[in-house]
């Protein structure tokens, strides 16, 4: 989930500390897996959130979106040219669409956050269904060009430098400014922000005990957006598609390891020239 607002308190983490966050971070990652062997046409994004919830509970966890007041689900589902913090409703899938969800836990207080993008294909529009993956890709490599820049950037501002130039690269996509990552611990959202574009300011100090959200969003056209009537539901204003992609990443003393990823994300590092190091 995109960062609101943040509760202030040191961002570096003990080695104790990092050690607690493993468990929300498995929970997360199982809750995207069992969210990725059903999405398909046909299934409601309620559906989803019901079968997010129970891998969450079965991994010993709880919701931890439920926290945000107002919000009821364990997931957000943004559906095309909704972007961010769609509420889950009951209109089944469609061939053609594409959708980010976005879904985190809270074990022992510990918080886990993670996001990808699906993209179903339709068969009838090849070329719809191109286009979405073309936008799901460059998003998802965006994210993880910036967890790779983590394992030796100095400063936290070259993680967005390293997304946009991957994005700009490939692409003439739209990053949102708006709506970027964050810090993440015992709150869901902490400082330091974790920006998607070049800053001005370098941001803080990259070292042992900083867990931070990396959280490209990606529109297809214009940066621009709109907040619906249900006060959630975050839009693309000209109506463009979009797609999100996320990781909870920590780095410790022999490396970066990404804690919601199964194998700690070495498989989108990896070809990147960085190989994660668990850190227990």
């Amino acid at each position: 989930m995109a960062r609101r607002g943040l509760l202030r308190r040191s961002i570096y983490k003990t080695p104790a500390q990092l050690r607690q966050m493993i468990a929300p971070g498995r929970a997360t990652a199982a809750a995207l897996s069992a969210m990725r062997a059903e999405v398909a046409p046909g299934i409601t994004p309620l559906e989803l959130d019901a079968i997010a919830e129970r891998a969450v509970r079965q991994h010993g966890g709880s919701p931890n979106f439920m926290l945000e007041p107002g919000y009821r689900h364990t997931i957000c589902a943004n559906v095309n040219e909704h972007v961010v913090h769609a509420i889950p409703t009951d209109r089944p899938l469609e061939a053609g669409d594409i959708v980010a969800l976005d879904a985190g836990a809270v074990v022992d207080g510990w918080h886990g956050d993670a996001a990808f993008t699906a993209v179903l294909p339709d068969h009838a529009d090849p070329e719809r269904t191109s286009a979405n993956q073309h936008l799901s890709d460059v998003t998802e490599q965006a994210m993880w060009r910036g967890i790779a820049r983590l394992a030796s950037a100095s400063h936290l501002g070259e993680v967005g430098e390293a997304v946009a130039a991957y994005v700009r690269a490939h692409s003439s996509f739209g990053v949102l400014e708006d709506y970027i990552g964050h810090g993440i611990g015992r709150s869901m959202h902490e400082d330091p922000p974790v920006f998607n574009v070049p800053t001005r300011r370098r941001g803080p100090e990259v070292k042992p005990g900083l867990v931070v959200a990396i959280e490209p969003i990606i529109s297809a056209g214009g940066i621009d957006t709109v907040v619906e009537n249900d006060d959630w539901t975050v839009t693309i204003a000209d109506g463009s598609m979009s797609a999100q992609w996320e990781h909870s990443v920590a780095v410790h003393e022999r490396g970066i390891w990404v804690l919601t990823a199964p194998d700690g994300g070495a498989s989108g590092l990896e070809p990147l020239g960085v190989r994660p190091v668990p850190f227990v």
